[in-house]
Protein backbone atom coordinates (compact mmCIF):
# COMPACT_ATOMS: atom_id res chain seq x y z
CA UNK A 1 0.00 0.00 0.00
CA UNK A 2 3.13 2.78 0.26
CA UNK A 3 2.94 4.57 -2.82
CA UNK A 4 3.31 7.66 -4.50
CA UNK A 5 0.90 10.71 -1.86
CA UNK A 6 -2.30 10.88 -3.32
CA UNK A 7 -5.33 13.16 -2.74
CA UNK A 8 -8.79 12.22 -1.22
CA UNK A 9 -11.35 14.22 -0.24
CA UNK A 10 -13.39 13.09 3.21
CA UNK A 11 -16.75 14.45 3.77
CA UNK A 12 -18.86 13.72 7.47
CA UNK A 13 -22.40 14.18 6.61
CA UNK A 14 -26.20 13.34 8.30
CA UNK A 15 -28.04 10.18 7.79
CA UNK A 16 -30.26 12.57 5.60
CA UNK A 17 -27.77 12.85 3.07
CA UNK A 18 -26.00 9.58 3.38
CA UNK A 19 -29.58 7.63 3.03
CA UNK A 20 -29.66 9.92 -0.54
CA UNK A 21 -25.93 9.07 -1.49
CA UNK A 22 -26.93 4.81 -0.41
CA UNK A 23 -29.62 4.75 -2.30
CA UNK A 24 -28.78 6.55 -5.76
CA UNK A 25 -25.32 4.90 -5.90
CA UNK A 26 -26.02 1.78 -4.08
CA UNK A 27 -29.67 0.96 -4.44
CA UNK A 28 -29.73 0.80 -0.77
CA UNK A 29 -31.96 3.86 0.76
CA UNK A 30 -31.02 3.55 4.46
CA UNK A 31 -27.88 5.17 5.96
CA UNK A 32 -24.37 3.51 6.24
CA UNK A 33 -21.15 4.16 8.03
CA UNK A 34 -18.92 4.73 5.17
CA UNK A 35 -19.30 5.24 1.15
CA UNK A 36 -16.25 5.55 -1.13
CA UNK A 37 -15.93 7.13 -4.68
CA UNK A 38 -12.96 6.06 -6.82
CA UNK A 39 -11.76 8.61 -9.18
CA UNK A 40 -8.26 7.96 -9.94
CA UNK A 41 -6.96 10.73 -11.55
CA UNK A 42 -4.17 12.71 -11.73
CA UNK A 43 -4.12 16.25 -11.52
CA UNK A 44 -2.12 18.94 -13.28
CA UNK A 45 0.75 18.34 -10.43
CA UNK A 46 0.56 15.25 -11.25
CA UNK A 47 -0.73 13.90 -7.92
CA UNK A 48 -3.11 11.13 -7.89
CA UNK A 49 -6.55 11.81 -6.83
CA UNK A 50 -8.26 8.87 -5.14
CA UNK A 51 -11.55 9.80 -4.79
CA UNK A 52 -14.00 10.63 -1.78
CA UNK A 53 -14.85 8.85 1.38
CA UNK A 54 -18.15 9.85 3.02
CA UNK A 55 -18.26 9.19 6.57
CA UNK A 56 -22.33 9.47 7.98
CA UNK A 57 -21.89 10.91 11.85
CA UNK A 58 -24.90 9.37 12.90
CA UNK A 59 -24.08 6.20 11.67
CA UNK A 60 -20.55 5.84 12.89
CA UNK A 61 -21.79 7.50 16.33
CA UNK A 62 -24.27 4.87 17.17
CA UNK A 63 -21.90 1.91 16.12
CA UNK A 64 -19.39 2.76 17.67
CA UNK A 65 -21.82 3.12 21.20
CA UNK A 66 -23.06 -0.38 20.00
CA UNK A 67 -19.51 -2.11 20.01
CA UNK A 68 -18.23 -0.41 22.84
CA UNK A 69 -15.55 1.09 21.14
CA UNK A 70 -14.55 4.96 21.68
CA UNK A 71 -16.09 7.25 19.09
CA UNK A 72 -12.48 8.68 17.28
CA UNK A 73 -10.95 4.99 17.08
CA UNK A 74 -14.10 3.75 15.03
CA UNK A 75 -14.19 7.14 12.67
CA UNK A 76 -10.21 6.14 12.11
CA UNK A 77 -11.13 2.93 11.40
CA UNK A 78 -14.05 3.75 8.94
CA UNK A 79 -11.41 6.04 7.44
CA UNK A 80 -8.99 3.36 7.13
CA UNK A 81 -11.89 0.61 5.58
CA UNK A 82 -13.07 3.55 2.97
CA UNK A 83 -9.79 4.58 1.89
CA UNK A 84 -8.90 0.54 1.10
CA UNK A 85 -12.06 0.50 -1.07
CA UNK A 86 -10.33 3.68 -2.67
CA UNK A 87 -7.87 1.10 -3.60
CA UNK A 88 -9.74 -1.53 -5.17
CA UNK A 89 -10.35 -3.42 -1.88
CA UNK A 90 -13.64 -5.15 -1.11
CA UNK A 91 -15.42 -7.50 1.28
CA UNK A 92 -18.05 -9.19 -0.88
CA UNK A 93 -16.66 -12.66 -0.64
CA UNK A 94 -15.00 -14.07 2.04
CA UNK A 95 -11.68 -14.25 1.14
CA UNK A 96 -11.84 -10.64 0.28
CA UNK A 97 -13.61 -10.05 3.71
CA UNK A 98 -10.56 -11.96 5.68
CA UNK A 99 -7.79 -10.04 2.99
CA UNK A 100 -9.34 -6.56 3.81
CA UNK A 101 -10.01 -6.92 7.40
CA UNK A 102 -6.30 -8.35 7.73
CA UNK A 103 -4.83 -4.78 6.36
CA UNK A 104 -7.76 -2.63 8.55
CA UNK A 105 -5.74 -4.30 11.60
CA UNK A 106 -2.52 -3.64 10.09
CA UNK A 107 -3.04 -0.04 9.28
CA UNK A 108 -4.61 0.68 12.23
CA UNK A 109 -2.25 -1.07 14.41
CA UNK A 110 0.53 1.19 12.35
CA UNK A 111 -1.25 4.14 13.63
CA UNK A 112 -1.16 3.56 16.85
CA UNK A 113 -4.84 2.19 17.56
CA UNK A 114 -6.06 -1.42 18.64
CA UNK A 115 -7.78 -3.97 16.29
CA UNK A 116 -10.82 -2.79 14.91
CA UNK A 117 -12.57 -6.22 15.14
CA UNK A 118 -12.06 -6.83 18.70
CA UNK A 119 -14.94 -5.93 21.16
CA UNK A 120 -13.81 -2.44 22.86
CA UNK A 121 -11.39 -1.98 20.09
Amino acid sequence: LNEAPAEITIRIVSEEEMTELNGRFREKPRPTNVLSFPVGVEDEDAMTILGDVVLCAGVVIAEAAEQNKPVQIHFAHMVVHGMLHLKGYDHVQDNQAEEMESLERNIMGQLGFPDPYQEGG
